[in-house]
């Protein structure tokens, strides 16, 4: 396979050096509108649709897209395309249900909602899940990145007389360094509005590679009639080859990768959390899906597709044997001049930084939430007023992003080992997803899922996929669907079939035990020696999960210690943690989303339609987080004192970045003025003489 050092001239890295500059600097100016972790990790819940869609577009189209994306073009044709557009099939279950839940319920975190809904063990599980599918996320993004800097490097340098040689693992840890230091003092403001700059420079970055590859090669007839036949094909093959077929990528792809990148993004939730409402968001996600995922499909394979036709015109341009995760800096380059090949890996690393910050703030926010809130409520009993435990959350979010910004260093070790970027990405999915995917899925549209249940499934179905680690032959080949075994890294994307399966079956069968479960937990709290056998069975519990991870015995043997286990479990778990139904559903499952908006609100929906209002605005004395109009105005917005309302600078182009959420107060008799706080004049970052526009929320 062939390799690619020191492409480029001097003028393309000036083009590359400058960008980085440049757009560290802009993400660093809204650092200042960090004023609380609420700020930093969910831009103070304030942003337009728009702008959170398109911010979407530079996450989703990330750094992997390009390179991965354009690999499988230039291995397999316009059908590296269907990759792209699955996300669809599940949109109405995110905006309709999941979207408003995560929202209405305030939660900060995925596993603060397994809390609400289920118990704080269970949220304890998710805390773990969730970190180590984060980190692994933030280790692919760190791997494509290096993979994509590599060719333009030569193999060594000298400096201060010392020779360096260039290797994939330096080139990460460089990399790392700069995202850590930008998103640690940026949040998510700066994440938002750099990936909005990012998210247009991208698209016309991928667009631009696709036409100069077209008037590279003479005109999109001869591109076209280059193409292998097979190439101009929509779908792969049914089941072949194994590191690209339709059944494989539709298990890993369509079902658990899209389900787990809308449902357990953390990162990509925390964009929608920063949407002034819930309409806004199913907005954005909406345009992003049905509108902006085509484009993107087209930006991010192209350059693999043009690649092969080159290939086929002119072996000695770009060989055939280029190595498939380089091929899109390759192409990039044959095809640009000088500056404009800057340009355009200048975007690349765009992609980079909006994949990898995103991540990064996300992981922070579950460590502030899930880590440090319990572990700090249990070992502290110093009293600190709000601001005070704020400003040392504020801190502690900056150090987690610098400790994780290390581990996703580390998770690129494992990951490079795999052929291509697409594989590792493909495996890691497969691999980490399925429980969490089956837990919140499930949580959600399923009022009987229970909190034992979602246990079982964490605990049973985590052993049964190491257990399918252990031994793909036969446990994932049932359900291979004749793709082809390879040793080195057997069932890479059908093996997100069988995790599902197995997490899926324990997930049903807890639940619909439930009764059976009840009575053996009656007749063994009527043993009198019931707290002694419950912990010798946590003991037991141990000794079965390691000898399963640790692979201590035949297939057979572990295939009885893993039905134990989870036996074992739904006993442990029935025992020790009480589970009401009632309690544990009520506002936190698609049939109760009206509940969940009046916990929101604190009291009952105001539902009636009013209008949206332009007024001056004036400093009130006081810290109460009320707003007050006139008469006249509440009259139009047919608001009442004690609803909820969104105050934002009038200038529409700025998007809601200086804008807060507040109550109604008592209403005066000035029309055409608002009364505010100083804590919302600062937290809005409102300019004097500037004219707000207000709307009622509910």
């Amino acid at each position: 396979m062939e390799t690619y050092h020191s492409i480029g001239t001097s003028t393309d890295w000036i083009v590359m050096i400058v960008y980085f500059i440049a757009i560290m600097l802009f993400g660093s100016y809204f650092g200042k509108y960090n004023r609380t972790t609420t700020d930093f990790f969910f831009g103070g819940r304030r942003f337009a649709w728009w702008l959170i869609a398109m911010s979407i577009v530079a996450t989703g189209v990330g750094s992997h897209s390009f390179i991965k994306y354009s690999a499988k073009g230039f291995e397999a044709g316009l059908s590296s395309t269907m990759t792209y557009m699955n996300d669809w099939f599940f949109l109405p279950f995110f905006i309709f249900g999941w979207l408003p839940i995560i929202v209405y319920t305030k939660i900060r975190s995925i596993p603060e909602y397994f809390e609400k809904r289920f118990s704080a063990a269970t949220r304890f599980l998710a805390t773990i899940l969730l970190l180590l599918y984060m980190i692994g996320y933030v280790g692919i993004g760190l791997l494509t990145m290096g993979k994509a800097i590599l060719p333009l490097l030569p193999p060594s340098f000298d400096i201060f007389g010392m020779n360096i040689q260039v290797t994939l693992m330096g080139l990460v840890v460089v990399i790392a360094l700069i995202v850590g230091i930008y998103i640690t003092y940026g949040g998510q403001t700066a994440v938002i509005f750099t990936d909005l700059a990012q998210g247009f420079i991208l698209i016309f970055a991928g667009m631009l590679v696709f036409f100069l590859g077209i008037s590279y090669l003479g005109g999109f007839d001869i591109f076209w009639n280059l193409l292998p036949t097979e190439w101009k094909l929509p779908l792969a093959h049914f089941n072949e080859p194994p590191g690209f077929n339709f059944v494989g990528i539709f298990w890993q792809d369509g079902v658990a990768g899209s389900i787990g990148f809308l449902f357990m993004n953390m990162g990509l939730i925390m964009r929608f959390m920063s949407c002034k409402s819930v309409d806004e968001g199913r907005k954005a996600a909406a345009f992003n899906i049905l509108f902006m995922l085509p484009i993107s499909a087209i930006v991010v394979g192209n350059a693999g597709w043009i690649g092969k036709a080159i290939s086929i015109i002119n072996p000695d341009v770009v060989s055939p044997n280029t190595d498939p995760d380089a091929i899109f800096v390759v192409v990039a380059n044959v095809i640009s001049h000088p500056g404009v090949f800057g340009f355009v890996m200048a975007a690349l690393t765009a992609a980079l930084m909006s994949t990898v910050d995103t991540l990064l703030n996300a992981i922070a926010a579950i460590y502030i939430n899930d880590v440090h809130r319990p572990a700090k409520k249990w070992l502290s009993k110093k009293v600190q007023t709000w601001k005070e435990e704020d400003r040392q959350e504020l801190l502690s979010a900056r150090v987690a992003t610098a400790v994780f910004t290390v581990m996703g260093v580390l998770a690129v070790i494992p990951f490079s080992q795999f052929p291509t970027v697409y594989e590792a990405h493909g495996y890691f999915h497969s691999t980490l997803t399925p429980p969490l995917v089956v837990g919140i899925f499930l949580g959600i549209f399923w009022k009987k899922f229970t909190n034992t249940a979602v246990i079982s499934t964490f605990v049973g179905g985590v052993a049964l996929m190491v257990l399918g680690m252990h031994y793909p032959v036969p446990l994932i080949q049932i359900f291979a669907h004749g793709t082809e075994y390879v040793p080195e890294h057997p069932y890479i994307y059908i093996g997100a079939l069988y995790n599902l399966i197995v997490c899926l079956g324990v997930a049903v069968i807890t639940t619909i035990t439930q009764k059976q479960q009840q009575q053996l937990i009656e007749k063994i709290k009527r043993l009198p020696n019931h707290g002694l056998l419950m912990i010798g069975m946590i003991t037991a519990s141990i000794i079965l999960f390691l000898m399963i991870i640790l692979n201590l015995a035949s297939l057979p043997v572990l295939l009885g210690a893993v039905i134990i286990l989870v036996i074992l479990v739904i006993i442990i778990s029935d025992y020790y943690i009480e589970y009401n139904e009632e309690e544990k559903t009520d506002g936190l499952t698609v049939w109760s989303l009206s509940k969940t908006k009046e916990y929101f609100k604190g009291s009952k929906i105001n539902d009636a339609e009013g209008e949206k209002v332009k007024v001056h605005w004036k400093q009130k004395p006081g810290e109460d987080d009320t707003v007050n109009f006139s008469t006249t105005e509440m009259v139009k917005m047919k608001a009442n004192p004690g609803d909820l309302v969104y105050l934002t600078d009038a200038r529409k182009w700025l998007g809601g970045l200086k804008s807060v959420h507040s109550v109604f107060g008592e209403p005066h008799n000035e029309n055409g003025t608002v009364y505010v706080t100083q804590d919302h004049i600062e937290q809005g970052q409102f300019v004097d003489k500037k004219l707000l526009l207000a709307e009622k929320e509910m």
